[in-house]
């Protein structure tokens, strides 16, 4: 059973794992803490992209000599196998870490995973702890993985009384803050950039031609770039044709708050399309941001 240390311990590598978002993929956002033999903490680290070292040798770096006899508390299983790094499994093995804490198991290991060699050379493991609460950022990457393409989120302006209208200031706002968590950002005309410029490592690029209409043809598109975050800004074709076929992961909505001196006697348009359903609702400004997930 984990101790309050070391959930607390996760919790913190499940935030600074989100440093990675919009920078990782192909490869997973990943955090890790390192406690001391004295459960005090003695370093973190996280993933900054493909290519560069793995969270728990980045953690491992910066403890140091205190990594001895102590635990790593990491958000994904360690990786078993040599890549563009080394296999991190070995990494906390050459530390003479005697514990660990796994919050996701990796369904991308390849034989025997990472936790099971750590348990055969005599490491104490913990798996699936605060999972739930890790799947927050490592969700979407996961999903990608299990939809074979990547997940989706859509962006659109209406007005008052639902319909699709053009970016407000609001809007154009949102989208970019939003786009810093998304590998890749689609305007209405097709054309592709990165969600943070400059950002990515190995085995990702940004599209050069306009993405097409068609959701398969997008999706290989999309797939070939390394993408696992996509956020499309404003309602254009790709966006219907994806919202039609339920192939859109997150929606967005932007709506005008109504003024209440003057109520409107007009029907409104749907706010959801079929099979989705709200997930959270705020104001900014003079918009309502709606959100809502397939149900």
């Amino acid at each position: 059973m984990a101790t309050p240390v070391e959930l607390a311990a996760m919790r913190r590598a499940i935030i600074i794992s989100a440093s990675g978002l919009g920078a990782t993929s192909p490869n997973p956002p990943v955090g890790c803490v390192i406690l001391d033999a004295a459960g005090r903490r003695a370093a973190e680290g996280y993933h900054l992209r493909k290519g560069d070292p793995h969270a728990e040798v980045n953690a491992l770096a910066a403890a140091g000599g205190r990594a001895a006899g102590g635990t790593a508390v990491v958000t994904l299983e360690p990786c078993n196998h040599q890549g563009l790094t080394p296999a991190c499994h070995q990494a906390l093995l050459d530390a003479r870490i005697a514990r660990v804490l796994i919050a996701v198991m990796d369904p991308t290991s390849r034989g025997e995973g990472g936790a099971a060699r750590l348990r055969h050379a005599g490491i104490d493991v913990l798996t699936h702890v605060l999972e739930e609460e890790a799947l927050v950022v490592l969700g979407p990457w996961l999903a990608a993985l299990s939809h074979r393409r990547p997940t989706l989120h859509l962006l659109i302006q209406t007005d008052a009384a639902g319909n699709a209208a053009d970016l407000s200031a609001e809007a154009l706002a949102e989208i970019e803050i939003e786009r810093h968590a998304h590998d890749l950002l689609i305007s209405q005309d097709g054309s592709a950039e990165e969600g943070r410029s400059g950002s990515h490592g190995r085995g990702f690029s940004v599209p050069t031609i306009a993405v097409p209409d068609e959701p398969e043809d997008a999706l290989a598109v999309l797939a070939e770039a390394g993408a696992r975050t996509v956020l499309l800004a404003g309602l254009s074709n790709l966006g219907k044709h994806l919202l039609s076929t339920s192939l859109i992961d997150g929606l967005t909505l932007l709506i005008p708050a109504p003024e209440p001196s003057q109520p409107t006697t007009t029907a409104p348009a749907p706010l959801l399309p079929d099979g989705y359903v709200l997930s959270r609702i705020t104001r900014t400004g003079s918009q309502l941001i709606v959100r809502a997930e397939p149900r």
